[in-house]
C-alpha cells in the first residue's frame, strides 16, 4: 500500500539556522520557507537526490509542533511521510486494520498541495506517520 518514502520532519527551534546548516554546511537544495496557518507551521524542504527532509517551525498560537518544541528545545524528528496512491482507499484499508487516523479522519491539503493524514503514533512503533497521495 506505501510507496516511496517523501521525506522526513525535523522540528527545529531555528528555522534560519537550520537552513543555514543544510544549504551552506551540507550544501543541500533548500526551498523558501512556506508559512502553512492551516497546519500551524512554517515549513522548509531541502531536496535530496531519492527523498526530502522537511523543516518545521511552529506557526501561530495554536501550532500542533510547539508541545514537541516546548519538550524536545533541541528540536528532533517528527514524523515520516509515506506516498500513498489513493488516500482514501489507503485510510479505509488502515483503519480497518485497527490502525487510528488523527483529527476527523478527512485528509487536509498538505505542503505539496496534496491530501494528507496523519496516523497514531501508538500503533506504527512511537512513530508519527504521515502518508500523503501522488
Amino acid at each position: 500500500m506505501i510507496g516511496r518514502l517523501n521525506h522526513v520532519a525535523i522540528v527545529v527551534p531555528d528555522l534560519d539556522a537550520a537552513v543555514k546548516q543544510y544549504r551552506d554546511v551540507l550544501g543541500a537544495d533548500v526551498s523558501s520557507p512556506l508559512d502553512l496557518p492551516d497546519h500551524g507551521v512554517t515549513t522548509v524542504f531541502v531536496n535530496l537526490p531519492n527523498t526530502k527532509i522537511e523543516l518545521l517551525l511552529p506557526f501561530g498560537e495554536n501550532s500542533p509542533i510547539a508541545k514537541f518544541l516546548e519538550n524536545n528545545p533541541s528540536g528532533g524528528m517528527h514524523h515520516v511521510c509515506y506516498e500513498v496512491d489513493d488516500i482514501l482507499v489507503a485510510r479505509d484499508k488502515l483503519i480497518a486494520e485497527g490502525a487510528r487516523v488523527l483529527g476527523n479522519g478527512e485528509p487536509k491539503t498538505g505542503a505539496h498541495g496534496k491530501p494528507v493524514l496523519f496516523l497514531h503514533p501508538k500503533d506504527f512503533s512511537g512513530t508519527l506517520v504521515e502518508i500523503e497521495q501522488v
